[in-house]
């Protein structure tokens, strides 16, 4: 919790009276200060953000058979996460299960999969579709436009080269006593990223705590009891497969070698477990770690692997030294500081973003609970806070710079063969991930997607190149840790020439976000890359002149074909269009920012101007292809022909009114007939009824996710799990609340009936900005702006504009009827 003292609020009016607005009337400043530090007020009497629960999430005994298909039990554990290593919270009094990740663990090696065969049938499927000869294009495109060898596994590639993230494990705490227990409480505080358990057992009050610390890079538990002497248990790790677990020497190892998917050794492990007790003896048995009598115990655990996440070199990384000199330095170091380092860590990213709906809290309800609740309620504003902090506190714990992304899972997964092997799909659920980095003020972690595209830029070169016989670099729909960058085993989900261009959006969005023009010089080559690979992908149409992509599906979905065939292929499909177009413009931009007066500049203009544009169908939507087809499914869970309305942003309500009129419909259409039927498909929902200004709509859907896509740990279900739901909609709740995709920021552009009150502090806008707002009865009562690059605001709120010629480093406050009432250092 933010407090309040006496020396903060010297603090703010010290610095408020020095840097006000000269011959600012003193009546006005005045009321800014007591509204400043009222605000600030609310905040620190905010309800604890908590999951809670009145039990254990049921884990297994280790003596019993591993249970692969544990998922009830595991979505009901706690999350923690460092970027680095994961760890899932059971909380079972008698035998404490914590199920192990690090990112890194990937089965699988490099392989060859670029088919070089595909290049000479382009030309043939082209003409096939520009012909109307459908079902020939498709069964020649399924054919040829696919990767050579065995590809993903159709999803299940742990056994295959192409590999699989996957458990590292499980951390068992077997307790000597089994007698009942009673007043149990577990809980994850995701103000501090610190879960706890406590519960009463034989008249002794027992308390355990858990983080993983980003700086010490380990897990950290704390065993305690209010007797001495009170703690006795054994210690155990274990693998489904391919592990040895020994205790040397007062500490616990586990290692292996995973499967390389050709018979081979695959990437190499090791984890350390070490404790420290205070009172009672600890030893060490052939396979496990034994403390007994015990007034309190600290457990010390981390874990590297070999990979090294840049392509070609891999292997190498000494996992062994890492994790020795790791454990020794923790060891050697107090608890109360590895725990303050970490909660420092951690709060330098949570801390920048409050959010605050007034209204009777929720959070003495448990959480699995409070999910029931809203079914009958429809809302919940307690539960509403909750879910969009616990999506930027996911973001926190799966990812940091210069680590791997977040994939399908995060950083969590309990298989050996994890949903969709764990992987990036590259035809939204990456980019999703990365949805609410930058307007929920986590900009810097976003750039490590752009190190993961500097990693893959070698394969994916070498793609376009044997795959495509194209320049530049590409992707497609299915990406992992060893540089997989080809098509996947059918084309109709496995070919997404789009991929890479939706990709470079995020290395656009985080430049517009910051300004930050050495970053742009940076990734100014992958947008590069990008381009030439497209302009050499386009043709001109037959018919038109227009340059199309193709063959290209609009991601996973199915159509009705003139020549009465399914078709999933077509040239020009809508999807694929807005992304080059929005690329192209894009790499303009940034060109002229650095300079590049190279002559493939004007090329890409004059390829822009040709491109076939976004159109609008009979019935008033917006074309999914290139002509009206008639949908196979018409509530398909992919939107992705309203890509510019959202996470682009060249459909929108104030340039482009007839689009956007085109786009509602289209939205409406599909979730008529079903649409938005999996967690992360109604988080896009979410966000796109936002950017339509329609903030009761978006709100009804982002209460759908709540009420029936939510597990009793609120990770969002696919079902199974897919961690792109919790971004998404985290990220949809900020779009209801500020938007800045227009060349301005609008303040409460979608704010619903439902949230008549609220307070938000330290969301983003385009252009380096940083936004507090307060309303009341829907109307903004204050904001204030604070400006990190300088230069022309305009802000836009219930009709009104406001222009402020900004300074870098100051704040601007404006009253409800948009005007400027006072200039600040920022404090």
């Amino acid at each position: 919790m933010i407090s309040i003292n006496e020396d903060y609020t010297k603090r703010k009016i010290r610095v408020l009276s020095l840097v006000v607005i000269p011959r600012m009337p003193n009546h006005l400043i005045l009321l800014f200060i007591v509204l400043s530090l009222a605000v600030d007020k609310v905040y620190a009497q905010q309800p604890p953000l908590q999951l809670w629960y009145r039990q254990p999430a049921n884990a297994l005994a280790p003596d019993q058979p591993f249970n692969t298909s544990d998922d009830l039990e595991w979505t009901k554990a706690l999350p923690l996460g460092n970027g680095n290593i994961g760890a899932m919270v059971f909380g079972d009094v008698h035998t404490e299960r914590v199920q192990l990740n690090e990112k890194t663990l990937w089965s699988g090696g490099q392989s060859d999969n670029d088919n070089t065969d595909a290049p000479k049938y382009l030309d043939s499927i082209r003409n096939l579709l520009f012909n109307g000869r459908f079902r020939e294009a498709t069964e020649l495109t399924n054919r040829t436009q696919v990767c050579k060898g065995q590809g993903s596994g159709l999803g299940r590639g742990a056994c295959v080269p192409y590999g699989s993230f996957q458990t590292l494990g499980d951390l068992w705490l077997d307790f000597e006593r089994k007698e009942h227990y009673t007043e149990y409480y577990r809980s994850l505080d995701i103000e501090n990223a610190i879960a706890y358990v406590t519960y009463k057992q034989d008249g002794i009050v027992f308390k355990r705590e858990y983080f993983v610390s980003a700086p010490a890079n380990l897990l950290v538990i704390r065993l305690s009891a209010d007797t001495k002497g009170a703690i006795s248990f054994s210690a155990d790790l274990t693998r489904p497969e391919q592990f040895s677990t020994v205790g040397i020497n007062d500490e616990l190892t586990m290692e292996g070698t995973l499967d390389n998917g050709e018979g081979g050794q695959g990437m190499q492990y090791r984890v350390r477990l070490k404790a420290r007790q205070t009172g009672g003896k600890q030893h060490t048995s052939a396979n496990k770690l034994i403390v007994s009598g015990a007034d309190e115990v600290i457990l010390l655990l981390t874990a590297s692997t070999d990979y090294l996440p840049f392509y070609p070199v891999y292997k190498g990384k000494d996992y062994n030294t890492i994790t020795k000199q790791t454990i020794a330095k923790a060891f050697a170091r107090s608890y109360h500081d590895l725990r303050q380092d970490h909660i420092n860590d951690y709060r330098k990213y949570f801390d920048r973003v409050r959010f605050c709906l007034p209204g009777k809290s929720g959070d003495q309800v448990p959480t699995d609970e409070l999910i029931k609740k809203i079914g009958a309620t429809e809302d919940e504003p307690y539960l509403t806070q909750l879910y969009f902090q616990y999506g930027r506190y996911l973001l926190i714990s799966s990812v940091r710079q210069h680590t791997l992304p977040p994939n399908l899972q995060g950083i969590w997964s309990n298989k050996v063969q994890t949903a969709w092997n764990g992987d990036y799909h590259t035809n939204i659920n990456l980019q999703m991930n990365y949805w609410p980095a930058e307007s929920t003020n986590l900009g810097d972690l976003h750039v490590s997607l752009a190190d993961f595209l500097w990693a893959i830029h070698q394969p994916a070169t070498r793609s376009a190149s044997l795959q495509f016989g194209m320049k530049g670099w590409c992707v497609n729909t299915v990406v992992n840790v060893w540089g997989f960058t080809s098509p996947g085993e059918h084309p109709s989900w496995g070919l997404s020439p789009g991929a890479g261009g939706w990709l470079c959006q995020h290395l656009w969005e985080h430049y517009a976000f910051t300004l930050d023009k050495e970053y742009l010089k940076e990734v100014y080559p992958l947008l590069k890359g990008a381009v030439q690979f497209y302009m050499n992908w386009l043709v001109p149409d037959p018919k038109t002149g227009k340059l199309v992509s193709g063959p290209a599906s609009s991601p996973e979905n199915a159509f009705k074909a003139p020549d009465g065939s399914r078709g999933t292929i077509s040239m020009g499909p809508t999807h694929d269009q807005q992304i080059v177009d929005e690329l192209f413009g894009n790499f303009i931009e940034a060109a002229d920012l650095l300079g590049d007066d190279d002559h493939f500049i004007a090329q890409v203009k004059m390829a822009r101007e040709d491109l076939l544009k976004t159109s609008i169908g009979p019935d008033g939507r917006i074309l999914e292809w290139k002509e009206p087809y008639e949908e196979i499914e018409p509530g398909h869970r992919h939107l992705s022909h309203l890509y510019a309305l959202y996470p682009g942003g060249s459909i929108n309500k104030t340039e482009t009114v007839e689009l956007a009129t085109a786009a509602e419909r289209s939205l409406a259409y599909r979730l008529d007939h079903g649409g938005a039927d999996t967690g992360w498909s109604a988080a896009w929902v979410t966000n796109l009824w936002a950017r339509l200004k329609k903030g009761d709509e978006a709100l009804k859907v982002f209460n759908t996710i709540l009420k029936e896509k939510s597990a009793d740990n609120l990770f969002d279900m696919h079902p199974p799990f897919q961690i792109d739901g919790n971004f998404g909609a985290a990220a949809g709740v900020a779009e209801m609340l500020l938007q800045s995709h227009e060349g301005l920021i609008e303040l409460l552009p979608a704010l619903p009936k439902k949230w008549p009150t609220g307070k938000v502090k330290g969301l983003c806008a385009r252009g380096g900005f940083v936004v507090d707002m307060e309303w009341k009865d829907g109307r903004l009562l204050q904001a204030q702006i604070y400006s990190k690059a300088g230069g022309i605001c305009k802000i836009r709120h219930a009709g009104r504009e406001l222009l402020i010629d900004t300074r870098p480093g100051l704040k601007y406050s404006i009253t409800s009827v948009l005007q400027l009432s006072m200039r600040s250092a920022d404090n």
